[in-house]
């Protein structure tokens, strides 16, 4: 073991958490991978707003790894942070959209609601909430956002449908469809890995989907991939607290703290839980998790994109084998090498 492989070992604690460098290094790319699409959803949803794409995209990958890196080095958790799903929407198509306050007025509200977050973290109110809910109650919060996630999933795919009848129900095309297809291969290949114990499964299986997928044309091989990352300046610094401030968008504020409170709490201890880090129905660190939290949502708001939060996607990398927050420092390492991914996004 090298000098260097020596400081991660201690400071990350890999002999406590039954882990090692390599095996944190594969969950932190699974992580990523498995939440790589907000970094094309969230600037094509906050363009909707009236922001610009590249800088979006950009304050995007950068509250991540800055959310991400706090996480791993301040809470020692395998937990990504990147900007929410749902809560973007609710700032592009409600708040922006549907209430017509502006952007940046919206921005400012976000900036204000990580503020609040902050204090109810430094007077430990959000970890007592943590800990008084009921250990079952915990459990069911972890099989709820999985049910939720593949759900989520299977719509996507479009395997779920809308239907007048019974509201949802099977595609038609569920035999015929090519996507649907590669789709179900993914998952098939997927579950005989982890049924296996292959540690990695979930992004073996994401790999081998790609492949096959532009393989037999169903993804277009990109023409271009590498480009210097745009400029984030027309979002960076450009949140408008005073205008948040105005009696009218109190609701706004409110809005973003409940759901992001919930939603936070709902993903630590799910994850939290899936990597046996709860003690005693307790989350150690969980005032540390949650600053990180806190101060991700304000960085995020100024460089310009919607509510930063713990990613429930970090469950993957958990069934990779990351322990400890060096599954997060390589998530971060990935999210900052797709800055020069941009055309992709395009």
């Amino acid at each position: 073991m090298s000098k260097k492989e020596s400081i991660l070992h201690r400071y990350f604690e890999f002999d406590k958490h039954q882990t090692n460098l390599r095996t944190e290094i594969i969950a932190g790319m699974t992580t990523f991978f498995t939440l790589a699409y907000i970094l094309l959803v969230n600037p094509s949803i906050l363009k909707d707003a009236g922001m610009d794409l590249g800088a979006v995209f950009v304050a995007t990958v950068l509250s991540a790894v800055i959310g991400t890196l706090l996480m791993a080095l301040i809470a020692n958790y395998p937990i990504a942070l990147a900007p929410g799903m749902g809560l973007n929407a609710y700032f592009a198509y409600t708040v922006v959209g549907t209430m017509g306050v502006d952007w940046r007025v919206a921005l400012g509200a976000v900036f204000i609601s990580g503020i609040i977050f902050l204090i109810l973290t430094l007077t430990k109110l959000r970890e007592l909430l943590i800990n008084v809910i009921p250990k079952d109650l915990k459990h069911a919060v972890s099989a709820g956002i999985g049910l939720f996630i593949a759900f989520i999933g299977l719509k996507n795919a479009e395997i779920l449908v809308s239907s007048e009848a019974t509201i949802l129900g099977i595609n038609p095309k569920f035999t015929s469809d090519p996507m649907i297809l590669l789709t179900l291969f993914g998952l098939l290949v997927t579950v005989i890995l982890m049924v296996r114990n292959v540690k990695g499964a979930i992004f073996m299986g994401i790999v081998a989907t790609a492949i096959v997928g532009m393989v037999f044309g169903l993804i277009p091989v990109p023409k271009q991939i590498f480009a210097p990352p745009p400029s984030i300046a027309p979002t960076f610094l450009q949140m408008d607290i005073l205008g948040a401030l105005e009696l009218g968008v109190f609701v706004v504020i409110f809005s973003f703290l409940f759901v992001d409170l919930f939603d936070g709490v709902g993903t630590l201890v799910g994850v939290t839980t899936q990597a046996g880090l709860m003690k005693d129905n307790k989350l150690p660190k969980a005032n540390r998790a949650l600053f990180s939290d806190s101060v991700a949502t304000m960085t995020g708001a100024a460089f310009g994109t919607s509510t930063v939060t713990s990613y429930i996607e970090s469950s993957a990398g958990v069934a990779a084998g990351g322990r400890t927050g060096m599954t997060a420092i390589a998530t971060a390492f990935f999210l900052a090498c797709s800055l020069f991914f941009f055309p992709l996004v395009q």
